[in-house]
């Protein structure tokens, strides 16, 4: 079997096992924040930070409740990490000095994790479990929990009311992440991950000089390292690591778990405002642009030019043997379209345009699907931009399902999708203009600035992948870096909580003869576009400058 043909069998398997999982997935986190019963654990947890979970919160409330479990988490992750050097299960590892522990507790708790460090060799069991494991279930669930506002200000109607961040927040980690990370660590654990407390060990002697791996809860933090869509891997190779990644099926297993949950939320999404049509026509954008996508990153990736890349079947450089050029492109579209940030290859060897294309995905703003409900949200952000521009070419009131887009809302999404682009732009040119930085690059010319466009895309973008040319542990990129993860990931919500506000106050509008039908295929086709016209408007010059120029030139 030829290696482009064991691609597109894989892509073919993911294809069938989400489409499995879509329905029966979507259908429950539907009946999940729709019930209004809580199970014994979940009131254990209310008592014990103090919250009524059965009180509705208007979008100010939910939006100061957001930000308040935010800022402890930061501050908790912060301080454990500084104390490290005192606790137990440290492995001898030093206290992480206070930049890169401002940078690692903002990254895990914006469901960036974006990691400046190296894994192994600088957080201990007890930072590793009960700091960064611990974001990754609760920073998932924080973005669930917003999109699920957003709908709720889609389905209901003259109230402002959008429901209890706390119980949203407990449901969707007991309920939904919970229960699929531990499905997922025992399969990780049967196929060769590691699950363990072990200590340093001695391994070999590598280069002249002795090597040294240590165990850890590995398999487990792995499962909701991608359900949670985080990426913040245990060791500095990611998902690239066979501790963590050691065959090709669990390869494309864990692209499975990256994927089900932004996927399957837009069934939710359907369920809940009452159109299964909705939720399919979200579904079709996002499947659209991600086949699409991983179509482009295969084509770059198989066409090989010169007898080296010939003899390997691809563009190998910076690829595991053992997974190879189509897994790998599948990983990269998957793990840059999703806010994942989980790398099994380094994309900094990719081609010119692949890796391009990895920048890409991110600046369409991780919508195709996106993150753990940070993906559902950011494309209806989208719908209502193209919603907006279908009336404009018809001179018509925009409507989308059946509430008004008026002045207050366009500016509010407006708002939404001019934030991000500008975080990115304004860092990555402040980096490029001073002296300092630039020293940082690995590469000179195009591909250094890809290197640097890379890291501020990807952490405003709360993704967290890393070009693996940058060395980004300086104080400027862990300062800005953290910044541009903080502002990335709030600044946004206050919008989109904001606008579910609004929506929820209006009363719904008829459906008439004139009204778009936005569960059509034409309403995707036009929100596919809007989507790539808008990201293109806003990105070119700076993607002409680093990928399109090494692309170009190659």
């Amino acid at each position: 079997m030829g290696p482009v043909l064991a691609g597109v069998l894989q892509l073919l398997a993911l294809i069938g096992a989400l489409a499995l999982a879509y329905i029966p997935l979507g259908n429950y986190m539907a009946r999940v924040y729709s019930s209004d019963k809580h199970l014994r654990v979940e009131k254990w947890i209310y008592k014990g930070i103090g919250a009524d979970p059965n009180t509705e919160m208007r979008w100010p409330a939910y939006l100061r409740s957001v930000l308040a479990f935010s800022a402890v988490g930061v501050l908790f992750l912060y301080l454990l990490q500084r104390l490290q050097g005192i606790l137990p299960g440290s492995l001898g590892f030093s206290s992480v000095n206070p930049a890169q522990s401002f940078n690692t507790a903002v990254s895990f708790v914006t469901n960036t994790n974006w990691q400046s460090y190296y894994g192994e060799q600088t957080m201990g069991h007890v930072v590793q479990t009960a700091g960064l494991a611990v974001q990754n279930f609760v920073s998932a669930a924080v973005g669930i929990a917003v999109a699920v506002a957003l709908v709720r200000g889609f389905a209901r109607s003259r109230t402002g009311e959008l429901g209890n961040f706390w119980a949203d927040l407990v449901r969707g980690t007991i309920r939904i992440l919970v229960p699929l990370s531990v499905v997922a660590a025992l399969v990780l654990v049967a196929c060769g991950a590691i699950q363990n407390f072990s200590g340093i060990h001695e391994v070999g002697q590598f280069m002249g000089g002795h090597q040294q791996w240590n165990g850890g809860a590995v398999a487990s933090q792995e499962a909701i390292k991608e359900v949670g869509t985080n990426g913040g891997g245990y060791f500095n190779a990611n998902s690239a690591h066979p501790f963590e990644n050691p065959t090709p099926f669990t390869n494309l297993f864990e692209i499975f778990l990256l994927l089900v949950i932004p996927f399957a939320l837009t069934r939710t999404f359907g369920v809940m405002v009452g159109s299964i049509k909705q939720g399919y026509a979200i579904l079709a954008t996002m499947a659209t642009i991600w086949v699409g996508f991983v179509a482009l990153m295969m084509w770059t990736e198989f066409a090989h030019h010169g007898a080296a890349l010939q003899a390997a079947g691809g563009a190998m450089e910076g690829k595991e043997t053992r997974i190879g050029v189509g897994a790998s492109s599948i990983f990269a579209v998957s793990t840059t379209l999703t806010s994942t940030g989980a790398v099994d290859s380094f994309h900094s060897s990719f081609t010119g345009l692949g890796g391009g294309i990895t920048i890409l995905g991110m600046q369409l703003g991780e919508i195709a699907p996106g993150g753990t409900g940070s993906g559902l949200y950011g494309m209806l952000i989208m719908a209502v931009i193209a919603v907006f521009i279908a009336g404009l070419m018809v001179g018509r009131t925009p409507e989308y399902l059946g509430k008004k887009i008026g002045t207050r809302e366009m500016k509010l999404a407006a708002c939404y999708i001019l934030i991000t682009p500008a975080l990115v732009l304004i860092f990555a040119a402040a980096s490029m203009a001073l002296p300092t930085p630039p020293h940082s690059m690995l590469n000179s010319g195009a591909h250094g600035f890809s290197e640097v466009l890379y890291a501020f895309t990807s952490a405003a973008n709360n993704n967290g992948s890393a070009f693996a040319g940058l060395n980004a542990n300086t104080d400027w990129f862990n300062t800005m870096t953290g910044l541009a993860m903080v502002l990335g990931r709030f600044l946004p919500m206050v919008f989109v909580l904001a606008l579910a506000g609004s929506l929820a106050e209006q009363k719904p509008v008829p459906v008439t003869a004139g009204t778009l039908r936005t569960e059509k295929p034409l309403f995707t086709g036009l929100l596919v576009g809007a989507i790539l016209i808008i990201t293109g408007l806003t990105y070119f010059p700076a993607l002409a400058l680093g990928p399109l120029a090494e692309g170009l030139a190659s």
